[in-house]
């Protein structure tokens, strides 16, 4: 493995996803076909989502014929890096009570890449948006993205779709959820029936921010997706997700039959060792006092935006296995000076080392002691200046503090010409309630092209670590604020009709985005 390769993997990965996202089964109704091959017990045996009653459906095999047809080449890609996380992943799922062939959503979400990023900003392995990483307990900051660890990123998938399932009764409904958020597959189901959709209509026109009805429409189940996917109430991506989902676990349990080569095993992921550091320590560092390419540290360790562990914290880097014992005893030997290594600033026209020193704080003696041969002289265009690790670590601490990162408080976003709050709401798969709260806005209050909005964790900071349960309670309230602890069938709009509150007041006190079910167990802030 080589940066290049990395690098060109990232790439082309991200092209083939976003084709996938923009390519679109012509709309319209789709009418239903009778079971095809995989009707067989033999076959139907190999999956545990219901395949056979869907296999022949017109968007699944449009789908089929996709990625065996323009997507063929990074498909094939795909299935090669499937075998080092689908066990794990499927042993979660079924741990879970849940279809292990979930498994394969990673397969159409990110083609198994921990480092895929959609334009929508959602990112990682099981491409979670900020908000909702930030909900199931994932730590995103100006130097660690949860999101890209696969392991934690697993754990709070599973729950999420654990979640899912539970409040929708169906795989595919929950897949559909996850991926279009449970508020508009909620809202889709009740107009199914069109005595629910004027009372549905009367709800949101009262309450836009009330809670739908917690209970599933009769018709909830497998096939109540592909109703829906035949209706205006969702998007067209997510029409088209799980029949994505089914044509990916077709591929995946028999690639030879649509002329894909046979998938070979390979090391399993959990097959590691690791090292623990107490401060920034860059991963070129570690990979070398281990004496293995710095490019599989990387791979091992995505989880690190800046390619060095985060400063003034304990972290733990994954190695291959059987190298943990010395590594770990040569970083602890390792000079403080020593822990991030310099790099190079290809000098641009006119810059001096003057001018270096002061953009990087630095003494010009320094500089020039680090760099001998620009003592008597400047640099020329794209010239390679050595610069201290250290000083780019100060930038990097100075910049999160600018973005409000620095201790994971959330990201922001710099308003374009023609944006609207809506749009940007459902950019980041959060509440316009959400936004106008983190960012201090009256409901009739208009935003404007450069201004810059919190998107993400800027409400009151919940209890939680990395590792923590998203019921975990909130930061401990002041004033007369109080503690609700929920019962199943509990509802926000119902808490807030109790405590004479609104449903908004709850959102926000609680960090809670819209359409998030509200599961039974969780502590619930009532403000005062």
């Amino acid at each position: 493995m080589v940066l290049s390769t990395l690098a060109r993997d990232s790439v082309l990965d991200a092209v083939m996803l976003d084709r996938i996202a923009e390519t679109r089964f012509p709309d319209g109704p789709v009418l239903p076909s009778a079971p095809g091959e995989l009707e067989s017990a033999a076959i139907k045996s190999l999956f545990d989502i219901d395949v056979a009653n869907f296999e022949d459906h017109g968007r699944v095999k449009y789908w089929v014929d996709f990625f065996s047809g323009p997507a063929r080449e990074r498909m094939s890609i795909w299935l090669t890096r499937m075998p080092r996380y689908e066990p794990s992943f499927r042993k979660a799922l079924l741990a879970r009570g849940l279809p292990g062939d979930l498994a394969y959503l990673p397969l159409i979400e990110s083609g198994y890449s921990p480092t895929a990023v959609s334009r929508s900003r959602a990112v990682g392995m099981w491409q979670f948006m900020m908000a909702t990483g930030k909900f199931y307990g994932l730590k995103v900051d100006g130097w660690v993205d949860e999101r890209r660890d696969v392991p934690r990123a697993t754990e709070a998938a599973v729950r999420y779709l654990g979640d899912l399932t539970t409040k929708f009764g169906s795989p595919y409904l929950a897949a559909a959820a996850y991926n279009g958020g449970p508020g508009r597959i909620q809202r889709g189901l009740a107009r199914l029936d069109p005595a629910d959709e004027e009372e549905d209509a009367l709800n949101l026109a009262v309450d836009p921010n009330s809670d739908p009805d917690s209970s599933v429409p009769a018709q909830a189940g497998d096939m109540a997706f592909f109703q829906l996917a035949d209706t205006r109430f969702i998007r067209q991506e997510t029409k088209d997700y799980v029949p994505k989902l089914i044509a990916a676990a077709m591929i995946a349990k028999q690639p030879e039959r649509y002329g894909f080569p046979p998938i070979a095993p390979i090391a399993l992921a959990s097959d590691l060792d690791s090292v623990v550091v107490a401060d920034a320590t860059g991963l070129d560092v570690i990979a070398r006092l281990a004496g293995v390419p710095v490019a599989d540290v990387w791979e091992l360790n995505p989880v690190y935006l800046r390619a060095l562990t985060p400063p003034k914290r304990r972290a733990v880097v994954r190695l291959p296995a059987g190298l943990g014992r010395n590594t770990q005893s040569a970083v602890e030997r390792l000079p403080v000076g020593e822990r991030l290594s310099s790099f190079p600033h290809h000098a641009k026209p006119g810059e001096t080392i003057a001018a270096l020193a002061r953009k990087y704080g630095l003494a010009v003696s320094a500089l020039r002691e680090l760099n001998p041969e620009y003592r008597s002289r400047s640099p020329k265009r794209g010239d390679a200046v050595r610069i201290p690790g250290q000083a780019r670590l100060a930038g990097w601490v100075a910049e999160n503090r600018r973005v409000g990162l620095s201790d994971g408080a959330g990201g922001t976003h710099r308003v374009q010409r023609g944006e609207t709050l809506g749009g940007i709401a459902r950019r980041y798969r959060v509440s316009v309630a959400q936004l106008r709260a983190w960012n201090h806005l009256k409901s009739n209050g208009m935003i404007r092209a450069g201004q810059k909005l919190r998107v993400g964790g800027a409400g009151p900071r919940r209890a939680t670590t990395a590792h923590a349960p998203s019921t975990s309670a909130p930061a401990a309230p002041t004033g007369t604020a109080r503690i609700h602890l929920v019962k199943a069938g509990e509802t926000l709009s119902g808490l807030a009709r109790r405590y004479g509150v609104t449903v908004l007041a709850l959102r926000t006190a609680n960090a809670l985005a819209a359409g998030r079910p509200l599961l039974a167990g969780r502590r619930i802030t009532i403000p005062s």
